[in-house]
C-alpha cells in the first residue's frame, strides 16, 4: 500500500515536474469494462478518456468517450523507483466495487494517486481481515 501510494505520488510529481505528459502533450485513454469510483462518484464501465485540467495539473478530467458521464477529481504525485512498464489506470477492488487509485505513463517513475474515498475506507474497515483488497490494472494508451 505504501509502495503504491508511493507509486502514484511520484508519477503526480513527475508529471509536475515535467509538465505532464498528461496534461500537455496527451490525453490517456482505457477501455474501462467495469462501473468504478472515483471521488466520490461512481462511473459506469465504457471507455474513458483522461487528462490533467490546464490550469491544475493535480485535478483530472475524467469523460467517457461518448461524453455520457464525466467528472474532475483530485490526484497526488506518486513515485516508483522503478519505470511503468506500460501506460495503466490501477484500481482497488473489495468483493465487486471498483475504485481508482494510480494513473501511470510507460517509462515515468512518476504518476498519479487518487486518495481513498470514504466509501473505500468504509469497505476496507467493515471487511478487515476477512477480505484482502486486489489490485486491478487496467491498460490505456496516450494520444
Amino acid at each position: 500500500m505504501k509502495r503504491q501510494a508511493l507509486s502514484l505520488i511520484s508519477l503526480l510529481s513527475l508529471l509536475l515536474a515535467t509538465g505532464s505528459a498528461i496534461a500537455q502533450t496527451s490525453t490517456l485513454h482505457a477501455n474501462i469494462p467495469f462501473a468504478f469510483t472515483a471521488g466520490e462518484r461512481t462511473l459506469p464501465a465504457g471507455s474513458y478518456n483522461i487528462e490533467a485540467v490546464t490550469s491544475s495539473p493535480q485535478m483530472l478530467l475524467l469523460q467517457a468517450t461518448d461524453r455520457s458521464s464525466s467528472m474532475i477529481v483530485g490526484s497526488n504525485a506518486a513515485e516508483n523507483l522503478k519505470p511503468a512498464k506500460k501506460t495503466k489506470l490501477v484500481f482497488h477492488r473489495y468483493r465487486d466495487q471498483y475504485f481508482l487509485s494510480e494513473i501511470w505513463v510507460e517509462g515515468a517513475t512518476r504518476g498519479r494517486q487518487l486518495p481513498k474515498t470514504s466509501r473505500e475506507k468504509e469497505l476496507a474497515k467493515e471487511l478487515g481481515a476477512n477480505l484482502t483488497r486486489e489490485r486491478v490494472e487496467v491498460v490505456a494508451s496516450l494520444y
